[in-house]
Order: structure tokens, then sequence, then C-alpha cells
């Protein structure tokens, strides 16, 4: 994923884009809570490297350390706002990471025919 344009902007929107390995392709992924007591959510998926339906921000590593959110369907990134647009979560069931907005996922815009992300309904077409 990438900051279009390597522009550290509010809105601005990301996109899929060949690794450069600039600041604005560069992403940390931050746990709300800790690991919680059920067997099943909190666990690591070690093939996804993400805590099963745990809530976490994809932080920007651009100097404004902004958040992923997004604006109508685009991924975009924003100053941290407390805001459900802002929570992710790795679905199991679907192998998909998700908004808690309204359960929809990630998704690459045009079936994967645009560098465009947004988020869409999930259909699994990743893996």
């Amino acid at each position: 994923m990438d900051v279009q344009g390597n522009y550290d902007a509010e809105n601005r929107n990301v996109l899929m884009w060949n690794k450069h390995n600039g600041l604005n392709q560069q992403w940390d992924i931050v746990y709300v809570k800790d690991m919680p007591d059920e067997p099943k959510k909190g666990e690591l998926n070690k093939d996804f490297n993400f805590k099963v339906d745990t809530d976490f921000h994809v932080v920007s590593k651009m100097s404004s350390g902004r958040y992923l959110d997004f604006l109508g369907r685009n991924l975009v990134i924003k100053t941290p706002n407390g805001r459900k647009s802002q929570l992710w979560y790795f679905h199991q069931p679907s192998k998909t990471v998700r908004t808690r907005v309204n359960n929809q996922s990630w998704d690459i815009a045009s079936s994967g025919r645009s560098s465009n992300m947004q988020y869409w309904s999930t259909n699994s077409g990743w893996w």
C-alpha cells in the first residue's frame, strides 16, 4: 500500500503500487487491546500475521503518523480521530482485513485492474 505521490496530507488516497521502500509505503499495525482470553478471538493467524478479530490501527510511517481511514469508499490517511473508520480487524473465515464501520474488506478497485485501494463487500478474492 502506498500513500499517493508520497504526499503527507489529510485525506490523501492510498494505492497499490510497486515497492520502492519509501516512507509512504511503510506502515505499523498497532493493536487496540491485548490478546483476549477467548481461544479463537485474538489468536495469531500465523499465515497472515494478524491477530484474529482484534482491533488495530494502520499507522503511516510518514512524519504525521496519520491513520488509514476512508473517504467515500477510497482508503486515505487521516489524523487520528477516535472514529470506527480508523479501526480494522482480521476476519478469520474470509481471511480479509475489515472495517469496524460495516464489516467490509480492503479491496483493489476494478477487481485489481486499478491501483486505487478501497473498502468493499467481502468476496475473499485475495486468496
